[in-house]
């Protein structure tokens, strides 16, 4: 089911997207909800974050996009040791024919259109930041050269808890880099029997590549023509500058509780991800609701709690729903 045309339709966006996500579900059982995030971002042009603790399918699923999505994959496991040349390349001296010596580049695990970033928090920050470049400006700078990544370009990131051990934190400009953060849950009862039918038995999965780097950018680019109105950009923004404590109109908890609010990405995250949800539910217009349900996944990794909202044990997920709760529609 690749369609690779210039243009694209809604109800082609919305067949390919309905594709991509039963082609997963063949392997990840439940986190339907994930799922949707994952496509989001893909169709966003950004980057995903996906956080839980270890056992949950996160690397399965972002492999799993890569078998479906026909792109070339890498992946990168994050480790204390790791160096930032091991992510980006590094010039190497090679010698031609006549002997002569010189420096070629060679590129790194980072140059491909899909790129499973495995357990990101394990290494130092001095390599986190070695993806901030590819992820904001898509290009990698060594030696004074500027080399261009392939387009389309995606990190799917995974993390676990920082409160495991051997974990560090993400710089907060990186992390403002990716689109949304998406926290992964434990599965239900049923949900688990089901994890252990299909896993405990012998039962090989051949998935179907559902969409190329030429589809995904063609629905990108519909994605962008959606309208949002007036009165919906509104509060969207009004939401955003609620995170703000030294906003005038800030609520009581944003300015006992934050010492940083969501950034102008933020913003730009919550409105193209509402019209992307419009799409594929159906509508070419953006809504409240869209802008009210990507909230969390667009906005809690950009909020920095100051030390009292720590030592009460506010968390950014329940500043948010509260502020959503009380801001007004109009």
């Amino acid at each position: 089911m690749i369609v690779a045309e210039r243009d694209m339709s809604s109800e082609q966006l919305q067949e390919v997207a309905l594709g991509i996500e039963k082609e997963v579900s063949r392997v990840i059982v439940g986190q339907k909800e994930i799922v949707r995030g994952v496509l989001i971002c893909l169709l966003a042009g950004g980057h995903a974050l996906l956080e839980g603790v270890p056992g949950l399918g996160k690397t399965m699923l972002v492999r799993t996009l890569g078998q479906v999505l026909d792109l070339k994959c890498s992946r990168v496991q994050f480790t204390p040791d790791l160096m930032p040349a091991d992510i980006i390349g590094t010039n190497i001296i090679v010698q031609d024919g006549n002997g002569n010596k010189q420096f070629r580049f060679e590129a790194g695990p980072i140059f491909a259109n899909l790129v499973l970033a495995d357990e990101i928090n394990r290494a130092t920050p001095k390599t986190q930041s070695a993806l901030l470049e590819a992820m904001q400006e898509k290009t990698v700078t060594t030696a004074n050269q500027v080399h261009t990544l392939p387009q389309p370009f995606f990190v799917l990131a995974t993390q676990n808890p920082l409160e495991m051990e051997g974990t560090y934190p993400l710089p907060e400009a990186q992390l403002d880099r990716f689109f949304l953060k998406l926290n992964v849950e434990y599965p239900s009862a049923d949900e688990l029997v089901e994890v252990l039918k299909r896993t405990t038995a012998q039962a090989a999965v051949h998935l179907e590549k559902v969409a190329d780097g030429d589809t995904l950018l063609c629905m990108h680019r519909l994605a962008l023509e959606v309208p949002i109105a007036s009165h919906v950009l509104d509060y969207a923004a009004r939401l955003v500058l609620a995170t703000h404590p030294e906003h005038s109109e800030a609520p009581a908890a944003t300015r006992k509780y934050v010492r940083y609010g969501a950034s102008p990405r933020g913003a730009q995250a919550l409105v193209l991800a509402g019209k992307i949800r419009a799409l594929l539910e159906g509508r070419f217009n953006v809504s409240y609701e869209d802008i009210a349900t990507l909230a969390l996944p667009a906005l809690r990794h950009r909020l920095i709690l100051n030390f009292e909202g720590d030592i009460e044990g506010m968390t950014a997920d329940r500043l948010i729903a509260q502020l959503i709760a009380d801001l007004p529609t109009d």
